[in-house]
């Protein structure tokens, strides 16, 4: 048998309902005869295994014991993969008509390509930025300051994209990882996700190991997608936090040295700290539950955070 174009890895843990509804939109694809889907479950205990094996039996499945993480997940997803496109797919997404299929013929037509994300979009149909720079620290500045959300001067938007509604093709930094489509040909040269990265950084990092491969990473308005946002990292609570922050410190580190760390570091623990000292102040004058609640994330936030400066990759 012939290779299929496109082999989908879904990482699961514990989002049995989003996971069904995605893999649902996935069979609608008009080219699903010509596509693979492969679900890497993370150790989950909601039912989601039981649920692909009764309801999905076409799809290849693999049952972690443990959780792996995100990047140690589709690794193993891509071990298996037959495709020609490997496509790493959010749980929590749901793909619209022919995206699947017109991501393959434009990987096809342009064979200088070697990552590809589609416009995104929310729920409620805005668009949702999938695209950004590197995290340098000039844009954790602009994060961390909040001036990003200064949407009328263009330099303040140059990390998140906003102010770009995705219907045009662009060349990007970075592709979100709820939809990044990678040819195996270059994954092959560039080498599989870091596992050094847990759960956040893996897809910044694959793509600066592509582009200086001297792959293109690329976006372009190939179909939509939506991604739901209520999947795995909605469930971590301030461990989604911590993580992201360690991600970051970590590209610094294997990219920048060990200065660019500890600036890096330094940027997020005074946001951190700033916010849960906002947070506290807050509580003073509202026992609300979200004031609450947003100052004891952060306080939980901030503790972790010095702990962070020394992490190490391999």
């Amino acid at each position: 048998m012939s290779s299929p174009d496109l082999s989908i890895v879904i990482v699961n843990w514990n989002t049995k309902a989003l996971l069904n509804d995605c893999l649902t939109s996935c069979s609608k694809s008009p080219n699903a005869d010509n596509e693979e889907i492969i679900v890497v479950d993370n150790a989950s205990d909601d039912g989601s295994v039981e649920m692909v094996k009764a309801d999905f039996p076409n799809v290849v499945l693999i049952e972690n014991q443990t959780n792996r993480g995100f990047a140690a997940a589709n690794n193993q997803g891509f071990e298996v993969a037959q495709g020609r496109h490997i496509l790493l797919l959010n749980s929590d997404t749901v793909v619209h008509g022919d995206v699947l299929a017109q991501t393959v013929r434009y990987m096809d037509e342009f064979p200088d390509i070697g990552v590809l994300g589609c416009r995104v979009l929310n729920p409620d149909g805005t668009t949702q930025p999938n695209t950004s720079r590197f995290p340098s620290l000039l844009n954790l500045i602009i994060l961390s300051s909040g001036l990003w959300k200064i949407k009328s001067i263009p330099f303040f938007d140059r990390y998140r994209m906003q102010n770009w509604d995705r219907k045009d093709a662009r060349d990007v930094e970075i592709v979100a990882g709820c939809y990044m489509t990678v040819r195996k040909e270059a994954m092959d040269v560039v080498g599989p996700l870091d596992e050094d990265f847990y759960f956040f950084g893996e897809e910044t990092d694959w793509c600066v190991r592509f582009k200086r491969a001297g792959w293109r990473v690329h976006c372009a308005p190939v179909g939509e997608i939506t991604h739901l946002g209520g999947g795995s990292a909605k469930k971590l609570n301030h461990k989604r936090d911590v993580m992201l922050t360690d991600a970051t410190i970590r590209l610094h580190r294997k990219y920048y040295g060990n200065f660019s760390a500890f600036l890096a570091w330094a940027i997020l623990m005074l946001f951190n700290t700033s916010r849960f000292l906002f947070w506290k102040l807050a509580s003073f004058f509202s026992k609300s539950e979200r004031v609450i609640d947003r100052k004891n994330h952060f306080l939980k936030v901030t503790c972790a955070t010095p702990s962070l400066l020394g992490s190490r990759t391999k």
